[in-house]
């Protein structure tokens, strides 16, 4: 007795093995037999004329908050998404909080229309924040890593400056117990400020931990582009982070930012073959698109900008003198996504209104230059922006690529409620859509059983996961079943709040999560711990 069977599927199992026509049965959470199924089941999907293929990881996400504030994931779940891994690029936003940390957990909570009254969450330890994720429950699983940036705030604060001994131990504990409390991996942010300003050998101890327990070390690298220290050189420190450790290295969304850097995506995987070939295990993630997203602050601004956190630099910008050097830098820096007119306002509590105009539009509106307003706006509220700073060649390039896993860099959205605000990179609800109908059908970049594996045995095999990414007996049961040819991205840049169609049914942990296109509300998800999964 089987409780769902998935008849006359066209399998891709994950490994990149040409498919093969078979029924799937699931019991419990598990897939239990693959083959021809004669056996009763409470439910039977037809399949005929559509793939089935593990559920996707998606290894570079940002939905920390968002499945405490809505757990049903929908814009990720309507893509086959049933796995993410949070807490990227340095920013495990709600965990460890202190009186430093709860100000970031609040403010982020509050620009995502969540409830942060009564100052926040009780939790001070990692653990706290794993269940409180497992009590909110979700529709898809959820795995989280400890982020170096909010590690090194809680202890630190905002100073450009490397640790004492005594403020070493303090983070290098922090970190080991977030992992031996159930984070999957260490991440860090070193182009944000105020990882920006910790040297290697800091990054080294502390990730030891991590290397130490297999779990993964993932880097927003201190630079994608042409500033300081530059693309490749930010790009072998993480190689010799990995090295030095003996730890899994994942390069967050590797891409050649700016045009300054344009063409060398070749370079960038050659670099990270060669440390391959060495016997570091260095891979890394990609999302479909030339444009990426990012506080403003951040993109035109260089670190010195920032040391004191956002006071310190709101008094600089005010600066008469200051502000002349803070106008140079943001005028070079513009040249990575081509001009005012390629910096899009995606979020801006101040002035909703601005969101989906570009810098020069409103600029233009005000009579300004658009550096200064820039400046001003920056001085009513953060700015987050879409930024064209990318080429197709490039991406392709790195999309092809046999260890670059496909990954959204974006949230578990919806499209009503608080989770639906602002004009969002369409990422959130785009990336495995549009992965399979531009890289597989329209310019035949990788093949569909090579598109698949991206999604789900790679990444998989990137987190450690044992369990999870395959469709083979004894896997836990998240599959997703869709037709290729239906496949469709609908969020664009000027609409990013619209899911992609095509899938019509996802399993998650053996449950119904999407039946005939629509979300069951279930909420099967899980929080991962372990390699286990």
């Amino acid at each position: 007795m089987f409780d769902v069977v998935i008849k006359n599927g066209h399998v891709l199992d994950g490994t990149g093995a040409p498919g093969y026509r078979a029924d799937v049965g699931v019991r419990g959470d598990r897939i239990l037999a693959i083959g021809e199924i004669t056996g009763e089941a409470s439910r039977v999907i037809d399949a005929a004329g559509s793939v089935v293929a593990p559920g996707f990881i998606d290894l570079h996400a940002h939905s920390d908050l968002s499945f405490l504030i809505d757990p049903n994931a929908d814009s990720k779940l309507r893509q086959g998404v049933t796995l993410e891994l949070v807490g990227n690029c340095g920013m495990s936003y709600c965990a460890p909080l202190n009186e430093r940390t709860r100000d970031i957990y609040d403010g982020w909570m509050s620009r995502m229309g969540g409830d942060a009254a009564g100052g926040g969450p009780v939790w001070t330890e990692f653990g706290g924040f794993l269940d409180a994720l497992s009590d909110s429950g979700s529709a898809i699983n959820v795995a989280t890593q400890i982020g170096h940036n909010q590690v090194r705030s809680a202890v630190i604060g905002a100073d450009a400056r490397a640790p004492s001994y005594e403020e070493l131990e303090a983070m290098r504990r922090i970190v080991a117990e977030a992992l031996d409390a159930g984070a999957m991996g260490f991440s860090t942010g070193l182009y944000f400020p105020p990882g920006y300003y910790s040297l290697t050998d800091e990054i080294i101890a502390l990730n030891q931990e991590a290397a130490d327990r297999d779990r993964l070390y993932s880097s927003h690298t201190r630079s994608e582009s042409d500033e300081p220290p530059g693309l490749f050189v930010a790009l072998n420190e993480a190689i010799e982070i990995g090295r030095r450790t003996g730890g899994r290295v994942e390069v967050s969304h590797v891409k050649a930012h700016g045009p300054r850097v344009w063409d060398r995506s070749s370079q960038i995987l050659e670099t990270m073959r060669d440390a391959r070939r060495d016997g570091v295990d260095v891979a890394g993630d990609q999302y479909p698109y030339t444009a990426c997203g990012t506080p403003l602050s951040g993109a035109i601004f260089n670190r010195w900008a920032h040391d004191g956190g956002r006071p310190a630099l709101l008094e600089r910008i005010r600066d008469a003198d200051l502000r002349q050097r803070l106008r140079a830098e943001a005028d070079y820096a513009m040249v990575r996504f081509q001009g005012p007119g390629g910096c899009v306002i995606s979020g801006y509590d101040p002035d909703n209104s601005l969101e989906g105009q570009t810098l020069a539009e409103v600029a233009e509106a005000r009579g300004a230059d658009a550096i200064d307003t820039a400046f001003e706006l920056l001085l009513d509220g953060e700015v987050s922006v879409v930024l064209t700073s990318m080429c197709d060649p490039d991406v392709d390039t790195i999309a092809a690529s046999e260890f670059i896993s496909v990954a959204s860099d974006g949230m578990s959205l919806r499209t009503e409620g608080p989770l639906s605000a602002g004009k969002p990179h369409p990422r959130s609800y785009g990336t495995n859509a549009r992965f399979i109908e531009r890289m597989v059908l329209e310019r035949n970049v990788v093949g569909l059983e090579e598109a698949i594996r991206k999604m789900t045995t790679l990444p998989a095999q990137r987190l450690g996961l044992e369990n999870r990414g395959r469709i083979a007996p004894g896997q836990f049961a998240d599959i997703a079943v869709f037709d290729p040819a239906a496949i469709k991205e609908h969020a664009t840049f000027a609409e990013p709040h619209q899911y992609s169609t095509g899938v019509s049914e996802v399993l998650v942990n053996g449950k119904m999560a999407v039946d005939a296109g629509v979300p069951t509300g279930a909420t099967g998800g899980r929080v991962v711990r372990d390699n286990a999964g």
